[in-house]
Formats: C-alpha cells, structure tokens, sequence
C-alpha cells in the first residue's frame, strides 16, 4: 500500500484557513461537526501515520495549548517544516526541519509506517507538497462565514477533481484528487 499525502483542512467560504492576523477564532466558534459523518476528524485521523505542519501552524498550536492547558494531541511523528528551531513541546513526537519538502518526504514515508501523511497546515506547506508532484488528496470543511483576507487555502494555481461532497453540522465538506498545475498555465 501506497503512502498518501492528504491536506485536511477547514476554510472560510471565501477561501482562507486563518484571518491576516494567522487566528482561527472564525473556525473555533463553529458548533462542532458530528463525529460520524462526512469528513470526520476520528475517521480521517485514523489512518494517519505522520503528520507535517509549518512554523507558523506549529506556533499557533503551541499557544493554544499553552492556554487551554492541553496535551500535545498527536499520537504520530511530527515534522515542522522551519527555518529557525523552536523548543519542541513536551511529550510530542516532534521533529524539526528545513529544506525542501521531497528531502524529509521519505523520512516522514517511512514513519508513517504503512499510513498516509497529513498536512496540517499551512496552503503554502501544501503546495510545495503539490509542486513536487507528492501531494494527492484535499480534504476541505467549508464554513459559513468570510473574512475578505487572510490566509489563503493554496496560494498556487492548480486542477482538482471533486470525489465526494456533503454536509456536516455548518460546514460544506468536499474531497478532492489533486490533478496538478492548472492546464492553462501551459505546465500540466
């Protein structure tokens, strides 16, 4: 079986992960999704076996449980894609480095140990997952509300093909097959 790498994600209606000030607070006040249904956490997690986020993802998460007085909340190894080293925190798996993406892509393969890898965040991290031709699904819980700026879900132009879609709780989840650049750039 195949590694794959999968982008889990949620997004505003008009396409940001996180406000220009790189907050969430938009998705954290959303009524929880059911845990059964279409593009579920449990469900999708489960076949996890390595995680990667950016620097900026990893911060985030590090505040956040920092306040909340939380765990680490990943059973996985963890790679933060980084150009400066931050303290690693307590009692993760987690591992640091820099460079480009296909250079830790066998590492975090073969720690996955059989799972898929997820992207955790950021769109940028995603997309140099996808410009080296490594990245193949996109999993994406649309929520209702917009923010006119912010981060956006990939900052790169590129064809997708719709696999599923539904409705759980507020949000919209749709599954995609990354395809590649978008055709009419002349690359694909």
């Amino acid at each position: 079986m195949t590694t794959k790498v999968h982008f889990y994600t949620a997004m505003t209606l008009d396409g940001f992960l996180a406000d220009p000030d790189d907050s969430l607070d938009w998705l954290l006040r959303q009524p929880e999704q059911d845990p059964a249904g279409f593009g579920a956490y449990d469900p999708f997690i489960a076949n996890i076996g390595a995680i990667v986020m950016g620097r900026e993802t990893y911060d985030w998460v590090v505040r956040h449980l920092e306040r909340s007085g939380e765990k680490w909340p990943y059973d996985m190894p963890a790679w933060v894609m980084t150009t400066r080293e931050p303290a690693p925190f307590p009692d993760g798996d987690i591992r640091f480095a820099s460079g480009g993406i296909r250079g830790v892509y066998d590492e975090m393969a073969a720690a996955a140990n059989g799972k898929d890898i997820w992207v955790v965040g950021g769109g940028d991290l995603a997309g140099q997952f996808a410009d080296e031709g490594l990245l193949d699904e996109i999993h994406v819980s649309i929520a209702p509300v917009t923010l006119g700026a912010g981060k956006p879900l990939l900052p790169r132009r590129y064809d997708l093909e719709l696999l599923d879609t539904a409705r759980n709780g507020p949000f919209v989840c749709a599954r995609y097959r990354f395809l590649g650049p978008l055709a009419e750039d002349g690359r694909a």
